[in-house]
């Protein structure tokens, strides 16, 4: 499972090198993200850009809220656990972030990746806890029946549960002793 005691990141001025680059944003994402909170009557807070590098700098790790606070707080302790949990509902709800349940209960974070080909899938370790990315799309043929019915798709998620390649090891050997 992933330990917010161990992580560290990099300081605040990367952020906007770190928020540029994402793959699935334009060059001006800061501008256009700058903008879109304006649009709501908000704006980029220190806070809400260093919950944005939290997430950038961390590789596609999928966070539970805790797990945010825990980092961010390393960065300010201006910050509340109400705070992330707010930035978070806005993130969601502005497709920066997207929020997904992998099966313990617990709401896990990551990335928006709308804007690239497709929403990818996850495997989920039922011993470990480990989440895995699945990028391919073996779904495009049910999309397009269930469409040919007339039924319009906005989204879809697909989680696999099962044990990852180093537990499903342990647990053979194991079984060996």
């Amino acid at each position: 499972m992933y330990n917010s005691d161990t992580a560290t990141l990099p300081s605040v001025a990367s952020f906007v090198f770190h928020f540029k680059k994402a793959k699935f944003w334009g060059d001006n994402m800061d501008d256009e993200l700058k903008q879109a909170l304006h649009e709501k009557g908000l704006r980029l807070t220190p806070q809400r850009q260093i919950i944005l590098e939290v997430m950038l700098n961390l590789g596609g790790r999928h966070l539970t809220a805790d797990e945010i606070y825990s980092l961010v707080k390393k960065q300010t302790s201006d910050v509340s656990l109400a705070t992330i949990y707010r930035t978070l509902e806005l993130f969601v709800d502005m497709n920066i972030f997207r929020r997904f349940d992998s099966g313990d209960g617990v709401f896990r974070y990551e990335i928006d990746t709308k804007k690239s080909e497709h929403y990818h899938h996850h495997l989920i370790c039922l011993n470990c806890g480990k989440i895995k990315e699945f990028n391919d799309d073996l779904l495009d043929e049910l999309e397009n029946r269930i469409s040919e019915k007339g039924f319009v798709i906005a989204d879809h998620c697909l989680r696999f549960f099962g044990y990852c390649k180093e537990c499903k090891n342990a647990l053979e050997n194991e079984k060996d002793s």
